[in-house]
């Protein structure tokens, strides 16, 4: 675990991520609150690409709680059988659609605890579709910001928890509703797992990762 960078270099970092890119946007595919919800559930220890393809067809016929019921459970799994955990993910998805008729109305409610009341739906995915939808800053850590986090000092934490308020407690305002995006986008593409590309990174000189010889 790195040492907990300073103001300064944060502010700088991220300066450099909103220069490169100004408005991030995360990469599962919806049309709207309900869709968006679903989309990240299903994520869960699966690829974007792989839920995207998974959601093309079952979003267009099914984009609400409503719809999702009418074509019932063995209808989702036809859809989102190609992605791991397919038949409990379908399971949830159907409870989650009938909570929110019975309880909200049809509407995907917007509060935290609200969303993780719903089967499926855990901090994670509520922070995310706080942040997407209705563009609160919450953050939602997945496995590339905790190992950014970790290894780059922008956010480090002993678990997702305490990332999460690495983030929210050093990382200045201005950047707090994109920083999440900013930190998957470059744990995905360039600050990888097994083969870091140092030598594509734009925050290579304020990073105290030793490997940089890649």
């Amino acid at each position: 675990m790195a040492k907990q960078l300073d103001y300064a270099t944060i502010n700088e970092i991220f300066t450099r991520f909103q220069a490169s890119e100004p408005e991030p946007k995360g990469e599962l595919n919806h049309t709207n609150a309900y869709t968006l919800v679903v989309a990240v559930a299903l994520s869960a220890q699966s690829t974007d690409v792989g839920v995207n393809k998974a959601t093309e067809k079952l979003f267009q016929i099914a984009d609400t709680p409503q719809k999702m019921l009418a074509l019932g459970e063995e209808g989702v799994i036809e859809h989102i059988k190609t992605i791991g955990l397919y038949r409990n993910k379908a399971k949830n998805v159907i409870k989650l659609s009938q909570i929110l008729v019975d309880q909200y109305g049809g509407e995907v409610p917007s509060s935290r605890a609200a969303l993780v009341s719903l089967p499926g739906v855990g901090r994670k995915t509520a922070n995310v579709v706080l942040n997407m939808w209705w563009h609160h800053p919450s953050q939602a850590v997945d496995t590339h910001i905790f190992r950014i986090g970790n290894r780059t000092g922008i956010c480090p934490g002993k678990d997702v928890d305490a990332v999460e308020r690495a983030i929210e407690d050093h990382i200045p305002v201005a950047f707090q509703h994109h920083a999440h995006h900013w930190l998957i986008l470059h744990g995905r593409y360039v600050c990888k797992a097994r083969k870091p590309m140092c030598g594509n990174c734009l925050i290579r000189d304020l990073c105290p990762f030793e490997d940089k010889n890649l």
